[in-house]
């Protein structure tokens, strides 16, 4: 290994994906463009398939240069390297990931890393708070204030899919009021509305070229979201919320109803937050580990 430079491997686990890429750990080295893919695979089922999966990652890693250690993202709550629940994965709950191998292990919630990429880079470079949030199955979402990506007390600081704008609601405890509004199923039964064939994917992938029935069936999820919106920008005035994600594809469908229902909330100069789509797309949470994982534990969630 001798005049080998050492590399990061970060491993993007989804409820339904794992994506795996390795870069290396040079800092100067912009990851976005630069990263080897990997492995592109379902996400293992059970915790045995996940450490198999991990350590072939990593043997597969080692052809590449010594590996100093691993990013993970993980789709759910995670504080330090402690799985503490991760709803479409329950194997993970109570799992400490850094005791399945022996490299370092530096792990995030998925949108925390997302975020650490947009802002390293991608669209919040030059910024010090920003709000993103990322829309698919359920909605992650992330902080950065004051330069600093907010983990809260236990990892769970930011859980913006359990806003709610109906007090009449009941509740549920899988799912929160703004992933039943705006995301996920709710997405597919709003393109079952068009065709039985469409779902949330396809739903959007209609409003974008232009389809007015897709649209008119997206307002009620730009409403909800905007809705939920206000409260966090009056709370954080982060100036530039970023939006992934699968609905990411749609912010300028969802941008005119979603702005009207801010502003109703929200006073005059508030109102003006810029609102953009990420720059890295699906592969942020993958660029986030990989950034991660070079900074190491404790210090990956200072940007500034």
């Amino acid at each position: 290994m001798n005049g080998i430079a050492s590399i990061v491997v970060g491993v993007d686990l989804g409820g339904t994906r794992l994506r795996a890429a390795a870069v290396t750990a040079d800092p100067s080295v912009v990851v976005a463009g630069n990263a080897t893919d990997l492995t592109a695979s379902a996400a293992p089922s059970t915790l045995r398939d996940f450490t198999d999966s991990i350590e072939t990652l990593l043997g597969a890693a080692e052809a590449l240069g010594p590996v100093a250690r691993l990013g993970i993202t993980v789709p759910g709550l995670v504080h330090g390297t402690t799985c503490r629940w991760v709803p479409n994965l329950p194997y993970l709950d109570g799992v400490d990931l850094a005791a399945l191998t022996s490299t370092t292990v530096v792990a995030g919630h998925d949108a925390h890393l997302a975020l650490l990429a947009e802002a390293t880079e991608g669209v919040a470079t030059d910024r010090a708070n920003a709000l993103l949030l990322a829309i698919g199955t359920g909605i992650g979402s992330a902080v950065l204030a004051g330069g600093r990506i907010q983990r809260g007390d236990s990892g769970a600081a930011c859980s913006f899919g359990w806003a709610c704008a109906d007090i009449g609601d009941p509740g549920n405890d899988r799912h929160g009021w703004l992933e039943r509004q705006a995301a996920g199923r709710t997405l597919d039964a709003l393109g079952a509305t068009m065709r039985p064939s469409v779902d949330g994917a396809g739903l959007i992938a209609a409003a974008v070229v232009g389809d007015e029935a897709a649209r008119e069936a997206l307002t009620s999820v730009a409403v909800a979201l905007g809705t939920s919106l206000a409260g966090a920008i009056a709370l954080l005035d982060p100036g530039l919320v970023i939006i992934s994600g699968g609905v990411a594809d749609a912010v300028e469908v969802l941008s005119a109803p979603l702005r009207d229902a801010m502003a109703r909330h929200l006073p005059p100069h508030l109102r003006e937050t810029e609102i953009t789509r990420g720059a890295l797309g699906p592969k942020a949470g993958l660029v986030g580990a990989l950034i991660a994982a070079r900074r190491g534990p404790d210090r990956w969630t200072a940007i500034r």
